[in-house]
């Protein structure tokens, strides 16, 4: 077998990391940094964590803070223009995954005179403009380690996939503390987005020993500690478990890919404005029960590492655990449905065709165990629009 690695140059790990950003910034011999986060971290002041310690190192740097949930092409180009115009030497991208793409797809986006559109996949976006220092602020995307953003083409409604080096932070700072003010709703959805990342790339076709070794080990700690999170916001052991699961998970997938869980999620977030977190949380327990003959002892072992099966449980019985936990673990966490969320079924039907389509063109779902077809992704689409109707 032969694969390859990708990964930050250096991570930052541990409380209050954050205030050592000009430490990590004189690593590297940045000086001049264009700090990209979102106007709830300037409502809230969390910013401030970052901003701060540039302050006081003396060290120049601005702010765009214009950035969305979903990152579209119309933001990019707006950030893009500002990045070309100033003296920077980095970007520090500063907040959810949403910030911390944007980043990315920014210095993409400022190498050339392209619309965003030239750089999806299969496009390899190899270049980029400027080094990107990642600080996440909640324990979701993994998007601090991965080589992949995602931006939404306004004028299509389609979630692009944008994946090569050029996306790959210089470094990254993980500082659970920064996730201790995450409400439950988004602690829920972006752990069961974590969780999603480290399952797809363990039964990925792409998986390989070191994905795998980061896959096993983010699945023990988000099973272990995502429940306690929602439940208990200040608990710091879990708050700082989630961190780091959510960062293997994202060593985990940037090296063997996602799967059908992605590939379908990306249209719902684009036609139905659907967060990505979420979006995935609603799709996780069919995708994985249509798996699962596929790769039942994968899936077998994962239920094993995860909680959701006893280690004396046989192959079968732990798939089918897995499925049923992770069903039983989207109604604890208040997971909603499609219908539920608030979507028409005139709605949902009628952007089926559509969105199988884009789901098939994103390439993720040819990772699953089981490949599917399109009519095979509209009936999943339908079954996960009836779940607990």
């Amino acid at each position: 077998m032969s694969f390859s690695i990708v990964a930050p140059r250096s991570l930052r790990v541990g409380g209050g990391t954050v205030a050592e950003l000009p430490a990590l910034l004189g690593q590297y011999g940045l000086a001049h940094p264009l700090v990209v986060t979102d106007p709830v971290m300037v409502a809230l002041g969390l910013v401030e964590r970052c901003l701060e310690p540039l302050r006081q190192a003396g060290i120049a740097h601005d702010v765009f803070s214009e950035t969305v949930p979903e990152p579209t092409d119309t933001v990019i180009e707006a950030g893009a223009a500002l990045l070309r115009a100033g003296r920077f030497d980095c970007l520090i991208g500063f907040g959810g995954g949403s910030p911390i793409d944007t980043a990315k797809a920014m210095s993409i986006l400022a190498t050339g005179s392209a619309p965003m559109r030239d750089y999806k996949v299969p496009f390899a976006a190899d270049a980029a403009k400027l080094p990107i220092i990642a600080i996440p602020t909640t324990a979701g995307t993994g998007s601090e380690v991965t080589r992949f953003t995602v931006v939404t083409d306004t004028a299509r409604d389609e979630k692009m996939l944008i994946a090569g080096m050029g996306a790959l932070p210089l470094a990254a700072i993980v500082d659970y503390t920064l996730s201790l003010s995450v409400p439950r709703r988004t602690t829920a959805d972006t752990g069961v987005d974590s969780f999603t990342h480290a399952l797809e790339a363990f039964v990925s076709r792409r998986a390989n020993p070191y994905s795998d070794a980061q896959a096993r080990a983010a699945m023990a700690l988000i099973g272990r500690h995502l429940r306690t999170a929602c439940a208990e916001p200040q608990n710091e052991a879990a708050r700082e478990g989630m961190m780091l699961g959510a960062t293997l998970a994202g060593l985990a997938f940037s090296n063997a890919s996602v799967a059908l869980v992605h590939g379908m999620s990306r249209p719902i977030g684009a036609h139905f404005h659907v967060a990505h977190g979420l979006s995935n949380a609603m799709l996780l327990p069919a995708v994985t029960r249509f798996g699962l003959a596929s790769a039942e002892a994968r899936y077998a072992e994962a239920a094993r590492i995860a909680g959701f099966a006893r280690d004396a449980d046989g192959d079968s019985l732990a798939a089918e655990k897995l499925a049923e936990g992770l069903t039983a673990l989207n109604a604890e966490l208040d997971v909603p449905s499609p219908r539920a969320y608030g979507i028409t079924p005139d709605a949902w039907e009628a952007k089926l065709p559509l969105m199988a389509e884009q789901a098939l063109a994103s390439g993720s779902p040819a990772n699953n165990p089981r490949v599917p077809d399109r009519a095979e992704i509209v009936a999943l689409y339908r079954a996960v629009y009836a779940a607990n109707a």
